[in-house]
């Protein structure tokens, strides 16, 4: 008899209870969920070496909660590159503790109240209970952070305020992994737009459209996609917008709050450029207010 591949996860979980290797309390969750792989010493050597010496001194000392939770597309490699390149960059430079979790509990607002901003790492689809939701947009408006990265804007499809939180919803990604696409900083001046040094680059991701909430009039925009590129200009399969603005990373403010988001981080790939994570750090500390940018929207 054919076995299904959920019963045949079912039937290998209770197999390792019947053994003493899987708590019954733990079968429903690891059924469900999933965890991220476990990175080649190659790549972790690769990230470490990739990471900034130092950052920007904080006001006091700094501690993040990273979540990775995913109810649809599960960005693996994406999510253990950057959970690995998250923890070793605040170590290492002294910038903030992370705490890594993809239960929604941590966002009751006891434990919430611990932490200084909140990092959503390629997490997708989520449905947070309507006390997360609350405690999250009080946490952030009163004054704490909020980082998105990569899949991050697939997650607040039925939660509009989530998604204007973070900014835009996923509408797609004409730009393959598979691909070496060209990006500009809107802004080669700006505050954090340090790590690029004035120029363009180039690099093999998975790039996202944004549809409504996503507006320049609310947010500054740092980096877009360079579309004179004849790469990543050519593309148009999947292309729904028609005004040529595909942002790549902003930043904006909510109430007293700093958000930061930036659609780089598909696959561990990207988390081994020193640009790329000089980029994150400088995103990461202003949302934790320690680096000062100017996020007053501006038009092209």
């Amino acid at each position: 008899m054919k076995i299904s591949l959920p019963l045949r996860v079912l039937v290998l979980l209770l197999l390792g209870y019947a053994a003493g290797v899987v708590p019954v309390g733990r079968l429903h969750a690891q059924a469900e969920r999933k965890s991220p792989p476990v990175l080649s010493a190659d790549a972790l050597q690769k990230i470490e070496a990739a990471l900034p010496a130092e950052a920007v001194k904080p006001a006091q000392a700094r501690r993040i909660l990273v979540f990775w939770r995913c109810e649809g597309f599960f960005h693996g490699e994406g999510i253990a590159g950057a959970n690995h390149a998250l923890k070793e960059m605040g170590r290492k430079t002294g910038a903030y503790t992370a705490d890594f979790s993809d239960d929604y509990g941590v966002f009751e607002p006891a434990n919430l109240a611990k932490y200084d901003a909140v990092v959503f790492n390629n997490t997708t689809q989520l449905k947070l209970p309507d006390s997360a939701r609350e405690a999250l947009l009080k946490f952030v408006r009163e004054g704490k952070g909020v980082i998105g990265i990569h899949a991050a804007t697939d997650s607040f499809y039925d939660w509009p305020e989530g998604a204007a939180l973070l900014g835009g919803l996923f509408d797609g990604h004409p730009w393959g992994a598979g691909g070496t696409w060209a990006f500009k900083p809107d802004e080669p001046a700006h505050r954090l737009n340090r790590a690029w040094q004035g120029k363009g680059f180039k690099l093999q991701d998975e790039i996202y459209q944004f549809k409504a909430p996503y507006t320049r009039a609310d947010r500054r925009v740092l980096v877009s996609l360079d579309l004179s590129d004849p790469a990543t200009g050519g593309v148009k399969q999947g292309v729904k917008r028609t005004d040529g603005d595909f942002a790549m990373a902003w930043i904006k403010t909510e109430g007293k709050g700093r958000v930061f988001y930036c659609s780089l981080g598909h696959a561990a790939n990207v988390f081994q450029r020193a640009d790329v994570l000089q980029f994150y750090l400088d995103g990461i500390q202003f949302a934790l207010g320690d680096l000062a940018a100017d996020a007053t929207p501006r038009q092209p």
